[in-house]
Protein backbone atom coordinates (compact mmCIF):
# COMPACT_ATOMS: atom_id res chain seq x y z
CA UNK A 1 0.00 0.00 0.00
CA UNK A 2 1.55 3.29 -1.33
CA UNK A 3 2.04 6.09 1.54
CA UNK A 4 0.14 8.48 -1.32
CA UNK A 5 -0.98 8.77 -4.91
CA UNK A 6 -1.69 11.89 -5.69
CA UNK A 7 -0.57 13.93 -2.40
CA UNK A 8 -2.36 12.97 1.48
CA UNK A 9 -4.06 16.21 2.05
CA UNK A 10 -6.09 15.63 -1.26
CA UNK A 11 -6.86 12.20 -0.53
CA UNK A 12 -8.07 12.71 2.90
CA UNK A 13 -9.87 15.69 2.00
CA UNK A 14 -11.62 13.38 -0.85
CA UNK A 15 -12.68 11.21 1.59
CA UNK A 16 -14.25 13.88 3.91
CA UNK A 17 -15.84 15.69 1.24
CA UNK A 18 -17.26 12.72 -1.09
CA UNK A 19 -15.39 9.17 -1.21
CA UNK A 20 -12.11 7.35 -1.49
CA UNK A 21 -10.66 4.23 -1.79
CA UNK A 22 -8.32 2.21 -0.03
CA UNK A 23 -6.46 -1.41 -1.13
CA UNK A 24 -6.03 -2.85 2.19
CA UNK A 25 -5.91 -6.54 0.25
CA UNK A 26 -2.75 -7.00 3.06
CA UNK A 27 -4.44 -7.07 5.86
CA UNK A 28 -5.25 -10.91 7.07
CA UNK A 29 -8.77 -13.01 6.28
CA UNK A 30 -9.61 -15.73 8.46
CA UNK A 31 -12.57 -17.95 7.55
CA UNK A 32 -13.45 -20.63 10.19
CA UNK A 33 -16.25 -23.31 9.90
CA UNK A 34 -17.92 -26.35 11.50
CA UNK A 35 -19.57 -27.77 14.42
CA UNK A 36 -19.63 -25.44 17.71
CA UNK A 37 -17.64 -22.58 16.08
CA UNK A 38 -19.46 -20.18 18.25
CA UNK A 39 -18.52 -21.82 21.57
CA UNK A 40 -14.91 -22.12 20.67
CA UNK A 41 -14.66 -18.47 19.56
CA UNK A 42 -16.18 -17.34 22.66
CA UNK A 43 -12.89 -18.19 24.42
CA UNK A 44 -10.94 -15.88 22.60
CA UNK A 45 -12.66 -12.97 22.82
CA UNK A 46 -13.89 -10.67 26.05
CA UNK A 47 -16.84 -9.73 23.75
CA UNK A 48 -19.80 -11.64 23.86
CA UNK A 49 -20.05 -12.81 19.93
CA UNK A 50 -23.61 -14.43 20.82
CA UNK A 51 -24.84 -11.17 20.46
CA UNK A 52 -24.43 -11.38 16.67
CA UNK A 53 -27.28 -12.41 14.45
CA UNK A 54 -26.23 -13.66 10.45
CA UNK A 55 -24.75 -10.45 8.89
CA UNK A 56 -23.48 -8.44 11.60
CA UNK A 57 -20.43 -8.30 13.00
CA UNK A 58 -18.25 -7.03 16.31
CA UNK A 59 -15.18 -5.23 16.73
CA UNK A 60 -13.19 -7.20 19.83
CA UNK A 61 -10.03 -7.69 20.73
CA UNK A 62 -7.92 -11.46 20.96
CA UNK A 63 -6.09 -11.32 24.91
CA UNK A 64 -3.29 -13.05 26.48
CA UNK A 65 -3.82 -14.11 30.07
CA UNK A 66 -2.37 -11.19 31.34
CA UNK A 67 -5.02 -9.26 29.40
CA UNK A 68 -2.78 -7.66 26.77
CA UNK A 69 -4.07 -7.31 23.53
CA UNK A 70 -2.69 -9.50 21.00
CA UNK A 71 -4.34 -7.85 17.97
CA UNK A 72 -7.71 -6.02 17.55
CA UNK A 73 -9.54 -7.81 14.99
CA UNK A 74 -13.21 -7.84 13.32
CA UNK A 75 -15.37 -11.02 13.41
CA UNK A 76 -18.36 -11.50 10.96
CA UNK A 77 -21.25 -13.85 11.64
CA UNK A 78 -22.37 -15.54 8.38
CA UNK A 79 -24.78 -18.31 10.20
CA UNK A 80 -24.06 -20.59 13.47
CA UNK A 81 -21.29 -22.64 11.82
CA UNK A 82 -19.96 -19.89 9.58
CA UNK A 83 -17.50 -17.01 10.49
CA UNK A 84 -14.82 -14.75 9.36
CA UNK A 85 -12.58 -12.42 10.55
CA UNK A 86 -10.39 -9.32 9.49
CA UNK A 87 -7.09 -9.00 10.99
CA UNK A 88 -4.12 -6.75 11.21
CA UNK A 89 -1.45 -7.37 8.49
CA UNK A 90 1.56 -7.38 10.71
CA UNK A 91 -0.07 -9.51 13.08
CA UNK A 92 -1.58 -12.38 10.66
CA UNK A 93 1.05 -14.90 11.10
CA UNK A 94 0.93 -14.06 14.74
CA UNK A 95 -3.12 -14.18 15.23
CA UNK A 96 -3.08 -17.64 13.40
CA UNK A 97 -0.43 -19.42 15.26
CA UNK A 98 -1.86 -18.17 18.75
CA UNK A 99 -6.01 -19.02 17.82
CA UNK A 100 -4.80 -22.67 16.51
CA UNK A 101 -2.33 -23.19 19.93
CA UNK A 102 -5.32 -21.83 21.92
CA UNK A 103 -8.20 -23.67 20.38
CA UNK A 104 -6.94 -26.96 19.09
CA UNK A 105 -10.55 -27.84 18.26
CA UNK A 106 -10.82 -30.93 15.77
CA UNK A 107 -14.47 -29.89 14.61
CA UNK A 108 -13.26 -26.49 13.55
CA UNK A 109 -12.11 -25.86 9.30
CA UNK A 110 -10.36 -22.59 10.46
CA UNK A 111 -8.09 -21.39 6.74
CA UNK A 112 -6.19 -18.09 6.04
CA UNK A 113 -7.45 -16.50 2.49
CA UNK A 114 -4.93 -13.89 3.20
CA UNK A 115 -3.28 -14.20 -0.23
CA UNK A 116 -6.63 -15.71 -2.22
CA UNK A 117 -8.73 -12.41 -1.63
CA UNK A 118 -8.41 -8.70 -2.28
CA UNK A 119 -9.94 -6.17 0.33
CA UNK A 120 -11.14 -2.43 -0.99
CA UNK A 121 -12.09 0.00 1.33
CA UNK A 122 -14.77 2.68 -0.22
CA UNK A 123 -15.20 5.65 2.32
CA UNK A 124 -16.98 8.96 2.38
CA UNK A 125 -20.33 9.87 2.18
CA UNK A 126 -20.63 9.46 -1.21
CA UNK A 127 -19.56 5.23 -0.86
CA UNK A 128 -22.65 3.92 -1.51
CA UNK A 129 -23.35 5.83 -4.94
CA UNK A 130 -20.39 5.03 -6.75
CA UNK A 131 -20.47 1.27 -5.15
CA UNK A 132 -24.09 0.76 -5.56
CA UNK A 133 -23.76 0.25 -9.39
CA UNK A 134 -21.50 -2.81 -9.67
CA UNK A 135 -23.21 -4.30 -6.45
CA UNK A 136 -26.02 -6.93 -7.09
CA UNK A 137 -28.17 -6.94 -3.59
CA UNK A 138 -29.48 -2.92 -2.35
CA UNK A 139 -26.56 -1.65 -0.47
CA UNK A 140 -28.78 0.70 1.93
CA UNK A 141 -30.24 -2.11 3.54
CA UNK A 142 -26.68 -2.77 4.88
CA UNK A 143 -26.62 -1.28 8.40
CA UNK A 144 -23.52 -0.05 10.02
CA UNK A 145 -21.53 -2.94 10.74
CA UNK A 146 -24.02 -5.34 8.84
CA UNK A 147 -22.75 -7.18 5.78
CA UNK A 148 -23.77 -9.32 3.10
CA UNK A 149 -23.01 -11.67 0.02
CA UNK A 150 -23.71 -10.41 -3.17
CA UNK A 151 -22.20 -10.27 -6.31
CA UNK A 152 -19.72 -8.18 -8.29
CA UNK A 153 -21.15 -6.88 -11.60
CA UNK A 154 -18.05 -7.12 -13.30
CA UNK A 155 -16.81 -8.62 -15.66
CA UNK A 156 -17.88 -12.06 -18.16
CA UNK A 157 -19.51 -13.53 -15.11
CA UNK A 158 -20.69 -12.88 -11.79
CA UNK A 159 -18.52 -13.15 -8.74
CA UNK A 160 -19.59 -14.22 -5.05
CA UNK A 161 -18.54 -11.47 -2.61
CA UNK A 162 -18.52 -10.34 0.56
CA UNK A 163 -19.59 -7.08 1.35
CA UNK A 164 -19.38 -5.03 4.96
CA UNK A 165 -20.00 -1.55 6.59
CA UNK A 166 -17.53 -1.35 7.86
CA UNK A 167 -14.36 1.26 7.70
CA UNK A 168 -11.16 3.03 9.27
CA UNK A 169 -12.18 6.54 8.42
CA UNK A 170 -14.76 8.09 10.51
CA UNK A 171 -16.95 8.23 7.44
CA UNK A 172 -19.80 5.97 6.08
CA UNK A 173 -18.38 3.21 3.73
CA UNK A 174 -18.27 -0.21 3.13
CA UNK A 175 -15.05 -2.98 2.37
CA UNK A 176 -15.28 -5.43 -0.14
CA UNK A 177 -13.49 -8.95 -0.10
CA UNK A 178 -13.39 -10.55 -3.19
CA UNK A 179 -11.47 -13.16 -5.66
CA UNK A 180 -8.14 -11.20 -6.74
CA UNK A 181 -9.06 -10.64 -10.41
CA UNK A 182 -11.89 -9.57 -9.83
CA UNK A 183 -10.65 -7.22 -7.25
CA UNK A 184 -8.17 -5.94 -9.52
CA UNK A 185 -11.31 -4.81 -11.87
CA UNK A 186 -13.24 -3.27 -9.64
CA UNK A 187 -10.40 -1.17 -8.44
CA UNK A 188 -9.75 -0.28 -11.90
CA UNK A 189 -13.70 0.22 -12.56
CA UNK A 190 -14.16 2.55 -9.09
CA UNK A 191 -11.01 4.99 -10.70
CA UNK A 192 -12.93 5.40 -14.05
CA UNK A 193 -16.25 6.21 -11.96
CA UNK A 194 -13.85 9.01 -10.19
CA UNK A 195 -13.22 7.69 -6.80
CA UNK A 196 -10.04 8.74 -5.50
CA UNK A 197 -7.02 6.01 -4.75
CA UNK A 198 -5.98 6.97 -1.49
CA UNK A 199 -2.87 5.37 0.29
CA UNK A 200 -1.71 5.05 4.13
CA UNK A 201 -0.56 8.53 4.59
CA UNK A 202 -4.50 9.73 4.77
CA UNK A 203 -5.22 6.55 6.16
CA UNK A 204 -3.74 7.13 9.26
CA UNK A 205 -4.39 11.10 9.58
CA UNK A 206 -8.45 9.80 8.67
CA UNK A 207 -8.31 7.45 11.44
CA UNK A 208 -6.42 9.82 14.28
CA UNK A 209 -9.14 12.16 13.69
CA UNK A 210 -12.05 9.54 14.05
CA UNK A 211 -9.67 8.36 17.36
CA UNK A 212 -9.21 4.95 16.51
CA UNK A 213 -6.85 2.81 17.68
CA UNK A 214 -3.68 1.17 15.61
CA UNK A 215 -2.17 -1.63 16.88
CA UNK A 216 1.35 -1.44 17.47
CA UNK A 217 1.08 2.30 18.38
CA UNK A 218 -1.64 2.57 20.35
CA UNK A 219 -2.71 -0.99 21.23
CA UNK A 220 0.15 -3.37 22.65
CA UNK A 221 -0.02 -7.24 24.11
CA UNK A 222 1.00 -4.48 27.64
CA UNK A 223 -1.77 -2.98 26.84
CA UNK A 224 -5.13 -4.13 28.19
CA UNK A 225 -8.83 -3.08 26.50
CA UNK A 226 -9.59 -1.28 29.81
CA UNK A 227 -6.91 1.00 29.46
CA UNK A 228 -7.24 1.85 26.00
CA UNK A 229 -10.87 3.02 26.74
CA UNK A 230 -12.59 -0.34 25.04
CA UNK A 231 -14.59 -1.30 28.24
CA UNK A 232 -17.69 -1.25 25.66
CA UNK A 233 -15.75 -4.35 23.90
CA UNK A 234 -16.10 -6.27 27.73
CA UNK A 235 -18.94 -8.59 28.31
CA UNK A 236 -18.26 -10.51 31.64
CA UNK A 237 -21.20 -10.83 33.07
CA UNK A 238 -22.60 -12.57 29.77
CA UNK A 239 -19.59 -14.82 29.35
CA UNK A 240 -17.83 -17.54 30.30
CA UNK A 241 -14.26 -18.04 30.83
CA UNK A 242 -11.68 -16.69 27.78
CA UNK A 243 -8.44 -15.97 27.78
CA UNK A 244 -7.19 -12.79 29.89
CA UNK A 245 -10.39 -12.74 31.76
CA UNK A 246 -8.76 -13.20 35.46
CA UNK A 247 -6.83 -10.54 34.70
CA UNK A 248 -9.67 -7.95 33.24
CA UNK A 249 -11.38 -9.22 36.71
CA UNK A 250 -8.29 -7.67 38.65
CA UNK A 251 -8.29 -4.40 36.48
CA UNK A 252 -12.42 -3.96 37.07
CA UNK A 253 -11.87 -4.37 41.11
CA UNK A 254 -8.78 -2.69 41.92
CA UNK A 255 -8.83 -0.19 39.14
CA UNK A 256 -6.49 0.47 36.39
CA UNK A 257 -3.51 2.63 36.95
CA UNK A 258 -3.23 4.67 32.92
CA UNK A 259 -5.22 5.22 30.35
CA UNK A 260 -6.09 6.24 26.96
CA UNK A 261 -6.17 9.42 26.34
CA UNK A 262 -7.42 12.32 23.32
CA UNK A 263 -4.94 15.33 23.32
CA UNK A 264 -5.33 18.56 21.22
CA UNK A 265 -2.38 20.87 21.53
CA UNK A 266 -2.48 24.53 22.29
CA UNK A 267 -0.75 25.78 19.06
CA UNK A 268 0.46 24.30 15.72
CA UNK A 269 3.19 22.18 17.31
CA UNK A 270 2.76 18.53 16.71
CA UNK A 271 3.41 15.89 19.10
CA UNK A 272 4.49 12.88 17.26
CA UNK A 273 4.59 9.11 18.28
CA UNK A 274 6.60 8.14 21.84
CA UNK A 275 7.12 12.05 22.77
CA UNK A 276 6.70 12.13 26.66
CA UNK A 277 3.74 13.84 28.41
CA UNK A 278 4.05 15.67 31.42
CA UNK A 279 2.53 17.37 34.16
CA UNK A 280 4.54 19.65 36.37
CA UNK A 281 6.99 19.34 34.09
CA UNK A 282 7.31 15.70 34.88
CA UNK A 283 7.36 12.73 32.51
CA UNK A 284 3.51 10.54 33.29
CA UNK A 285 2.98 9.36 30.01
CA UNK A 286 3.77 8.67 26.48
CA UNK A 287 2.22 10.07 22.89
CA UNK A 288 0.97 7.19 20.57
CA UNK A 289 -0.08 8.85 17.85
CA UNK A 290 0.10 12.53 16.70
CA UNK A 291 -0.61 14.31 13.43
CA UNK A 292 -2.11 17.91 12.55
CA UNK A 293 -5.35 17.47 11.79
CA UNK A 294 -6.53 17.96 8.08
CA UNK A 295 -9.92 18.71 8.77
CA UNK A 296 -9.94 20.65 12.03
CA UNK A 297 -6.24 22.48 11.44
CA UNK A 298 -5.26 21.46 14.96
CA UNK A 299 -2.55 19.47 16.15
CA UNK A 300 -4.54 16.43 18.05
CA UNK A 301 -2.94 13.29 19.86
CA UNK A 302 -3.68 10.21 21.12
CA UNK A 303 -1.55 8.69 24.85
CA UNK A 304 -1.71 7.00 27.94
CA UNK A 305 -1.28 8.88 31.07
CA UNK A 306 -1.84 8.22 34.53
CA UNK A 307 -6.04 7.59 35.53
CA UNK A 308 -5.57 10.49 37.82
CA UNK A 309 -4.85 12.72 34.99
CA UNK A 310 -7.30 11.40 32.10
CA UNK A 311 -10.03 13.49 33.18
CA UNK A 312 -11.92 16.13 30.21
CA UNK A 313 -10.11 19.33 30.60
CA UNK A 314 -7.13 18.16 32.15
CA UNK A 315 -3.97 20.36 31.13
CA UNK A 316 -0.59 18.75 30.57
CA UNK A 317 2.64 19.33 28.41
CA UNK A 318 3.82 17.59 25.63
CA UNK A 319 7.97 17.51 25.05
CA UNK A 320 8.64 18.06 21.19
CA UNK A 321 12.34 18.59 21.05
CA UNK A 322 13.50 19.65 24.39
CA UNK A 323 10.56 22.12 25.03
CA UNK A 324 7.34 21.84 26.45
CA UNK A 325 4.51 22.84 24.65
CA UNK A 326 0.32 22.71 26.49
CA UNK A 327 -2.05 20.54 25.85
CA UNK A 328 -5.48 19.48 27.27
CA UNK A 329 -7.42 16.08 26.73
CA UNK A 330 -10.45 16.04 25.11
CA UNK A 331 -13.28 13.96 23.99
CA UNK A 332 -12.92 11.38 21.67
CA UNK A 333 -13.31 11.43 18.83
CA UNK A 334 -11.97 14.71 17.26
CA UNK A 335 -13.97 14.27 14.17
CA UNK A 336 -17.23 12.97 13.44
CA UNK A 337 -19.36 12.58 10.61
CA UNK A 338 -22.90 14.74 10.33
CA UNK A 339 -24.52 11.50 8.29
Amino acid sequence: MPVQYKGIIAEHQAVRSSVGMFDVSHMGKFAIKGKNVLSSLQKLVPSNLARLKTGQAQYTVLLNSDGGIIDDVIFYCHGDDDWSMIVNASTTDKDWAWITEYLKVSDCEFSDRSSAQTLIAIQGKDAIKYLQGVVGEDLTQVKKFGHIRTNILIGVSNSPSFVARTGYTGEDGFEVMTDVAIGQELWARLIDLGVTPCGLGCRDTLRLEAGMHLYGQDLSDRISPLEADLGWIVHLKEKGDFSGRAALESQLNLGVSKKFVALEMQGKNIARHDYPILFNDESVGIVTSGTLSPTLGKAIALGYVPTHLAAIGQLLQVQIRNQTYPAQVVKRPFYRTTL
